[in-house]
């Protein structure tokens, strides 16, 4: 559009704006060959062996966290009789119900139960009208998206939250990119270490992908589900939230999350999961909240 206002402003002559942008097309396509033979690059070396190591970044990066050493067992997240009403419509009432680390929990329920309510309040979207949230046996208020992250909470939705244009490692440190020199807005990434703490996380979930940074949007819809996985499951996590993360998956597909819910668990997350398949839930649950 600016290049299309530009050149008529200039007044250049209709067959010499087609060719300036055919030039300008033909300038992108060699950048984007450019940054793809980049890729290529760094990532053969790591291919046979030679590239940097993955344990060192992010052993670094554990280091500069402040994760809490939780007891397999103990009760990590605790709702008291949650409520919540629209007007006169009641979307949520009553609700209560725990999940210990180490633990998977489902919440079941028909259409209109309140399911999503409840997973809105615990990740902030919304704030309860009654009702008490405790975290670690302590009380703790969730106003925002923002606060339950402070806390540990960490949502994955039906709709993925992933940039589909980028590769798993680029999505998977999204917004939080290590950098080689710190300028404000004009730092620089450290592309190298951005994918060591990538593919370590990758790895210790037991997801294996033959190209990081193949757009997410040419994966499959496991592959996909199990990057946004990966991407809440940091290491100051202490509960995950995943909502239908089977749905519209294949019988393979669904067999390959479920697996990667059940790792999480057996790392000592907090797991709540909202399904409407009976044999998924029946599966990997611990327990089971039924919303009426």
């Amino acid at each position: 559009g600016v290049l299309d206002a530009g050149i008529i402003f200039v007044g250049v002559p209709d067959f010499w704006q087609q060719i300036a942008r055919g030039g300008v097309l033909l300038l992108a396509l060699a950048f984007d060959q450019l940054a793809v033979y980049r890729r290529d690059r760094t990532r053969s070396p790591r291919a046979s062996g030679e590239g940097p190591s993955v344990e060192a970044p992010s052993l670094e990066r554990r280091a500069s966290r402040s994760s809490v050493a939780r007891e397999r067992g103990a009760p990590v997240i605790t709702c008291r009789d949650l409520r919540k009403s629209y007007g006169t419509v009641t979307a949520v009432r009553g609700v209560s119900f725990s999940v210990h680390a180490g633990e998977i929990v489902c919440l079941v329920g028909d259409n209109g139960a309140g399911k999503s309510s409840v997973i809105k309040i615990l990740s902030g979207a919304v704030e309860p009208d009654e009702g008490t949230i405790e975290i670690d046996g302590k009380p703790v208020t969730i106003r925002n998206p923002r606060d339950a992250r402070v806390q540990g909470i960490e949502t994955a939705y039906q709709d993925l939250a992933l940039c589909p244009n980028l590769g798993s490692a680029h999505n998977l440190v999204l917004g939080d990119e290590p950098v080689k020199v710190h300028l404000g807005p004009f730092s620089l990434r450290d592309e190298a270490r951005g994918r060591a703490i990538a593919n370590d996380r990758l790895r210790q979930l037991g997801i294996a992908l033959d190209d990081d940074s193949r757009p997410v949007r040419l994966l499959s819809g496991g592959q996909r589900q199990s990057v946004a996985i990966a991407r809440i499951a940091d290491d100051d996590v202490k509960v995950v939230i995943l909502d239908e993360p089977t749905a519209a998956l294949g019988v393979a597909q669904t067999e390959q999350v479920l697996k990667l819910v059940r790792r999480l668990a057996d790392n000592g997350l907090a797991v709540i999961l909202i399904s409407h398949n009976m044999n998924d839930v029946l599966q990997v649950a611990d327990d089971i909240a039924c919303l009426y």
